[in-house]
């Protein structure tokens, strides 16, 4: 069955798919060892853990190091363009910001270039009851894009902790794009959420997928 993908009007810059990739898995419902071990993952990138970042940053060089999904994504030419949180702020250091820093330190991309700001806050979609999480939109219009500095490339990845339907990042790119429209924009997530599995069976599960607007909302796959 052929899946069709459409754009929001509304949204301007946004297009039909946006490509990411992502390390680790999380299953938000699961139990057991596995699954304990992700939760821990998450609250130790969402606290900025300065024993632990590193660490997971080092696995995502490792892998970027080998021919693979990560390879081409940090490319020397790339821009690391961490996601804000949901406050409104334009300070550094939260979560995306330190991933950011982290990779970059490492080698990975040409840059880091805190592009995106939020001008207004959004509600938070970890505490927030489905139906009442930010939508698209509210995401896009609660974004800026900041002075950007004059070496900037044309090849763009956003940078953030966890990546669950993926409105955010879809957001965020069309953003950017609404600046730059002929930027490559592409994007990494630390972690990928799993629905509603209530076990895993591995923790580490690199992957290339596509976030994409389908139905009247955000999809991805995988």
């Amino acid at each position: 069955m052929t899946t069709t993908w459409h754009c929001d009007a509304a949204v301007p810059g946004l297009r039909s798919s946006l490509p990411f990739a992502s390390c680790y898995v999380y299953a938000p419902r699961g139990d057991g060892l596995i699954a304990a071990q992700a939760r821990l993952l998450c609250q130790r990138l969402k606290s900025c853990d300065p024993w632990w970042l590193p660490r997971y940053a080092g696995y995502v060089a490792q892998l970027a190091a080998r021919p693979g999904v990560l390879a081409p994504l940090f490319a020397r030419d790339a821009w690391l363009v961490p996601v804000p949180g949901s406050r409104a702020s334009n300070q550094q250091g939260w979560a995306a910001w330190q991933l950011a820093a982290a990779l970059h330190a490492l080698g990975l991309g040409g840059g880091l270039w805190p592009g995106l700001v939020r001008r207004s806050p959004v509600r938070k979609s970890a505490t927030a009851l489905p139906g009442a999480r930010p939508t698209l939109a509210q995401h896009y219009d609660s974004f800026a894009v900041a002075a950007a500095p004059r070496r900037l490339t044309a090849r763009l990845v956003l940078v953030d902790d966890v990546i669950t339907r993926g409105r955010t990042l879809l957001a965020a790119a069309a953003r950017l794009r609404s600046n730059y429209p002929h930027a490559d924009v592409r994007a990494f997530a630390m972690v990928r959420t799993t629905g509603y599995l209530t076990s895993l069976d591995r923790l580490r599960a690199p992957c290339a997928g596509v976030v994409y607007w389908a139905r009247g909302d955000a999809r991805r796959e995988p």
